[in-house]
């Protein structure tokens, strides 16, 4: 998905289970919304830009790549400006992000982007990366029978949740590539994609000056996001059909 070549320590015959097991126990300990309007709202973007996921990987004759692929979308009552995707499809809002999307054009801009995280297997390569740093290990067995409390850890920080292992944080790289994705993901989805700059700026306005919310915290500049952003735009409008 990204053309270029990633460390990955860790299959995902053994990442999927791992990640659903542990996208599980967040909802367990969670507050789940009871908002019905909302929950539907993010529920339908989620499986329009699934929708059209599927219909890009089929078209790249790849959706062998998706395969373990089990899509589920939820929202969680809390204050964090955040939103992430499990490997495997497993995506979880925050109702503190709601306001900054405004409307079901902005879910999609941050749906697209968490997906394409997943999809560019972030997640995973963030986790090798992580156990090669933390353990210095080579296997993913190797990580779960040395220290399985941090390899799961590591996994909850690969995808973006909490900010104990600052080297799990997705790179500006990996960030850039999920705004390209995403943007294509949501056009396609029938979503405009000229509202992504919008988000972002408004996203950025949020810190005011101060520290930035953990879904900002290792984006590229808003300045260059938005510069990328508009640069990108003539080839994700190429997919993009209102009413979709």
């Amino acid at each position: 998905m990204t053309g270029r070549k990633q460390l990955k320590l860790v299959s995902n015959n053994q990442l999927l289970p791992m990640s659903f097991d542990q996208y599980t126990q967040v909802l367990g300990e969670s507050q789940l919304s009871t908002d019905e309007e909302q929950v539907a709202m993010i529920k339908r973007v989620g499986q329009k830009i699934q929708i059209a996921a599927e219909a890009y990987y089929a078209e790249q004759k790849i959706s062998n790549q998706l395969e373990g692929y089990d899509w589920e979308y939820n929202l969680i009552v809390s204050d964090q400006v955040n939103a992430w995707c499990m490997p495997g499809g497993k995506v979880a809002f925050y109702t503190g992000i709601l306001p900054i999307c405004e409307d079901e054009t902005g879910v999609a801009v941050v749906m697209g982007h968490e997906i394409a995280h997943a999809l560019a297997n972030h997640g995973g390569e963030r986790m090798s990366q992580g156990m090669v740093a933390q353990m210095g290990m080579g296997t993913l067995g190797a990580a779960l029978g040395e220290n399985p409390t941090l390899t799961k850890q590591l996994l909850l920080q690969s995808v973006g949740m909490g900010t104990q292992l600052g080297v799990l944080k997705f790179s500006r790289s990996n960030e850039s590539e999920a705004d390209h994705i995403g943007l294509i993901l949501m056009a396609k989805a029938g979503y405009n994609p000229e509202a992504a700059t919008s988000f972002w700026e408004r996203m950025a306005a949020l810190s005011g000056g101060q520290a930035p919310p953990e879904f900002l915290s290792t984006h590229p500049a808003s300045e260059t996001r938005v510069a990328d952003l508009t640069a990108l735009m003539p080839e994700a409008l190429k997919y993009y059909k209102p009413g979709n």
